[in-house]
């Protein structure tokens, strides 16, 4: 792809806009990212938690006609019978579903059918959105900001999995150029102190939340500290130098035993190239800056070097705490950039705490769990989050591929611990008996 197909910087719905024009917005950004793909790009499932693009794009518009037209348009129809059944995700209620290891099978329809069928449902939600704020009840109002939610999220998805499918290709294909340049030298990592006590944490206020940031409760929290900015690319190095993926004192059982029979020696997407290393990014293969943050790490991985480098992971209630009142900036999928960036050694102008939102999402300690009162809603929306409440870790802030609009400071992402395609990453959190050692002092003292 050359430098003409990089794209101007993409509308951001807001708030303040009608519903139908924040629907408007979401499906043109989506669609904002494919430009510079060929269909053969939108086909490809190059393992079983990348979709195809095409799968997306058809996925998004089957949500709208499930949840929104089918039951609340009348005399609406679907496009086409088997599409529920093939672009259904993981909703047992809502029918039947094509295996998801097995969405690159799916050859037809097209891409160019998929555009048709996305048209289809845009014209009947035109419709339905016009002047939908006075014409509908709560109930369906929350419908409509689900699903724009649903379609920013997919949107992010796009952007990690295309990212995996063009890494196998031999070609090391480029989706968006970027200009070389190194990231600044963010200095010494700084700490935020917090001295405890109860705190409010979850959702409660005006605007959209999902189930899974509710109910707002208490929680009590002992003093600990925060890392002012995320673990670089060069203090990860210094950790594989040490030998922290040959010692085993520093993993979990189960990470030991993943790593062992996986092979990890280094952070996904990272190679070595006549003795330096290289990492594969959406602007096509670069050295590793040893001042970026470090990238697709997993929890196993991030909680090895929390333990190396005499720290921890910060919990979410900890994170959260610290991240109320703060404004959502930062390198997120508007900049364009889809790949993190680096921060300057002075605090941002909102506060101690840099990087806070974007670059990657930030693994914390927390086993993703309901919060105390959490409901799951009735129907097959209920199944939206609740579900996957097992086995899994909570992440914050959000990354390099997130919509800024799609963030809040109680927004609770979440993967399993071996999970590493997706944009993630490290901050470091202690307490007080743990001041003595910080990052890239060699661990473990």
């Amino acid at each position: 792809m050359n430098p003409s197909a990089i794209l101007a910087e993409p509308e951001v719905p807001r708030a303040s806009s009608t519903l139908l024009d924040r629907y408007r917005a979401v499906r043109r950004a989506t669609l904002d990212l494919t430009r510079g793909l060929v269909p053969e790009d939108q086909v490809v499932q190059s393992m079983p938690d990348v979709s195809p693009t095409k799968w997306h794009l058809a996925h998004t518009t089957w949500f709208w006609e499930t949840f929104l037209l089918e039951p609340h348009s009348p005399g609406y129809a679907l496009h086409h019978p088997e599409y529920p059944f093939l672009f259904n995700s993981y909703y047992v209620q809502a029918g039947e579903r094509h295996c998801r290891a097995q969405r690159g099978y799916l050859s037809r329809p097209t891409v160019d059918e998929v555009g048709v069928y996305r048209a289809h449902v845009d014209e009947a939600m035109e419709r339905f959105l016009e002047g939908a704020e006075e014409r509908f009840p709560a109930e369906v109002l929350y419908l409509v900001e689900l699903g724009l939610n649903h379609e920013q999220q997919h949107q992010e998805l796009m952007v990690t999995d295309l990212k995996h499918v063009f890494s196998v290709n031999p070609l090391r294909p480029v989706y968006r150029e970027r200009e070389e340049g190194r990231a600044p030298d963010p200095g010494p990592m700084g700490w935020v102190d917090l001295p405890g006590g109860v705190h409010a944490v979850g959702w409660k206020g005006e605007g959209f939340a999902y189930d899974n940031e509710e109910p707002r409760h208490r929680r009590f929290l002992e003093p600990f500290s925060m890392a002012d900015r995320l673990v670089t690319c060069g203090e990860y190095l210094a950790f594989m130098e040490d030998g922290g993926y040959r010692r085993p004192e520093l993993w979990m059982s189960a990470g030991w035993a993943a790593a062992q029979e996986n092979g990890w020696t280094e952070p996904f997407y990272w190679e070595k190239r006549k003795g330096e290393w290289w990492l594969f990014t959406l602007s096509g293969m670069r050295p590793v800056d040893p001042h970026e943050p470090v990238c697709h790490v997993n929890w196993y991985e991030a909680d090895a070097y929390a333990r190396w480098a005499g720290a921890r992971l910060p919990r979410e209630e900890e994170w959260e705490v610290l991240a109320e009142g703060l404004p959502v900036v930062g390198n997120l999928v508007e900049s364009g950039r889809f790949h993190p960036a680096g921060t300057a050694s002075s605090p941002a102008d909102h506060g101690p705490l840099r990087q806070l939102f974007g670059d990657v999402w930030e693994w914390t300690a927390s086993a993703y769990s309901p919060y105390p009162g959490f409901r799951t809603a009735p129907g097959a929306v209920g199944e939206y989050n609740g579900k996957f409440m097992v086995n899994q870790f909570v992440l914050r802030g959000g990354s390099c591929a997130t919509p800024a609009s799609h963030l809040r400071h109680t927004y609770r992402n979440f993967f399993p611990p071996d999970a590493s395609w997706q944009f993630t990453g490290i901050r470091l959190a202690r307490d007080p008996d743990q001041g003595g050692a910080s990052a890239g002092e060699g661990g473990g003292t």
